[in-house]
């Protein structure tokens, strides 16, 4: 068996903000796919008005928008990774629930508190701080709630 290419996609009230907030948490690129776009658009595939905005000083879909890892490859023509990736789709409904999926990030040894601290500059919240036998780490939320952890 060969192994699968993977994103994650999160659903967001507002993709685009949640795009930018995990751009900054994570180190990654707010992907652009301006030239896909464009080219949709000129062969009458895609209406700008109806599924664009302009979003990160460029053309971006409307309800879509990944980041990815800077190190990763992706397509030049169409801006989409091929490699680690978030992916916000616009959805109408609110967050209700606890998360049954969510991130570790791994601020490093001694880093944790600055890293939160750094991430509720973005816009994070924190949850509660959590000492366990098996480690500890705090449990934050994004700006729309989305809960992950820093160890």
């Amino acid at each position: 068996m060969t192994t699968l290419h993977w994103k994650l996609v999160i659903d967001a009230s507002d993709p685009h903000a949640q795009a930018e907030f995990w751009a900054k948490a994570l180190g990654y690129l707010v992907e652009d796919n301006s030239d896909q776009i464009a080219r949709l658009i000129t062969l009458g595939h895609v209406s700008e008005e109806r599924d664009t905005v302009e979003a990160h000083g460029r053309r971006a879909w409307r309800n879509l928008v990944a980041v990815r890892h800077p190190d990763d490859p992706y397509d030049e023509a169409t801006g989409i990774g091929h490699g680690r990736r978030l992916l916000f789709q616009r959805v109408p409904e609110a967050k209700t629930v606890k998360n049954r999926l969510h991130l570790d990030l791994h601020a490093g040894p001694g880093r944790r508190d600055a890293e939160v601290t750094r991430l509720e500059g973005l816009g994070a919240t924190v949850l509660r701080r959590v000492e366990e036998p098996g480690g500890e780490w705090t449990v934050m939320a994004d700006p729309e709630g989305n809960e992950y952890c820093v160890q």
